[in-house]
């Protein structure tokens, strides 16, 4: 095997579900590490594995709801860790939580979370990451029975440790972001996290004090009713992964099934909401 690499660099409208979508598609191509960029992510492929139709079958490429375009780079020998380094700036979340990569110093903040983001989304950048982190920072959320569904990096579920709650299930349908997940929850000596892959099948018959959902619009419709079936009496959900033009169909599903609205935030358009049963 030689040390080439192809990168492609994809430019990805609306960004966030098509970059979602588009990387689970690559993913069962040889392709073999991603990094999320300003406007979409680039995705490498060793040369020796590249083939001039590698791109073939792609659904999104072809589809009339996404804007995407790309350009090709040759690389030699990939330092995935300086592309990190380039691409993931740490986070402050509201003074009390520290969002960083290994190679970033460690601060004096309350919580301190690092995460090897790899090829799973939620490293708090993004805007839903973030307020649902407010959110947990805000609750008091000792000993509550917790589920991280759709768990991506599982920053959420380790925040969520760290604050108290316990035990907790953290959930998600793709493969890289079970193992990103297990191995972030070990980075952060967090002992009370269970990873599964899988989807909100694996839900029949548990219970919960709290859900956090950061998933998309579609797939928390489809999945809601299953999501309350699970909360325990007084029960707190917490969703994002939408923008305020969403929140009549995402609030209407919630009330009609006995939940009632607590708390809005919002970051350029993109929303977080909270309930309680």
């Amino acid at each position: 095997m030689s040390n080439l690499y192809l990168g492609y660099h994809f430019k990805v409208e609306p960004k966030e579900l098509g970059t979602e979508i588009l990387i689970a598609e690559l993913g069962e191509k040889p392709f073999e590490s991603f990094i999320e960029t300003e406007d979409g992510f680039s995705a490498y492929i060793q040369k020796d594995v590249w083939t001039d139709n590698v791109l073939e079958g792609i659904y999104l490429l072809n589809s009339p709801e996404f804007t995407i375009s790309y350009t090709i780079e040759e690389i030699e020998q990939v330092n995935w860790n300086e592309e990190w380094e380039k691409n993931f700036e740490p986070i402050d979340v509201d003074g009390k939580c520290h969002v960083r990569a290994p190679f970033h110093p460690k601060t004096s903040a309350e919580f301190d979370i690092v995460i090897e983001p790899k090829m799973s989304f939620g490293t708090g950048h993004h805007e839903t990451t973030h307020m649902m982190i407010q959110h947990l920072l805000d609750m008091e959320v000792v000993g509550m029975k917790t589920l991280d569904m759709g768990c991506g990096t599982a920053i959420l579920a380790i925040l969520a440790e760290m604050k108290g709650a316990e035990p907790i299930d953290a959930i998600d349908i793709d493969n890289w972001c079970y193992l990103n997940s297990i191995e972030n929850a070990e980075r952060n000596n967090c002992h009370k996290i269970s990873v599964y892959e899988g989807d909100a099948e694996l839900l029949k018959g548990k219970k919960y004090d709290l859900i956090i959902a950061n998933i998309n619009r579609n797939i928390l419709l489809n999945d809601m009713q299953q999501y309350v079936d699970c909360m325990n009496k007084n029960g707190v959900l917490l969703l994002s992964g939408f923008y305020s033009e969403d929140i009549p169909f995402i609030d209407a599903s919630c009330t009609e099934k006995g939940l009632t609205f607590v708390k809005k935030l919002e970051r350029n358009n993109w929303v977080s909401l909270k309930y309680v049963n």
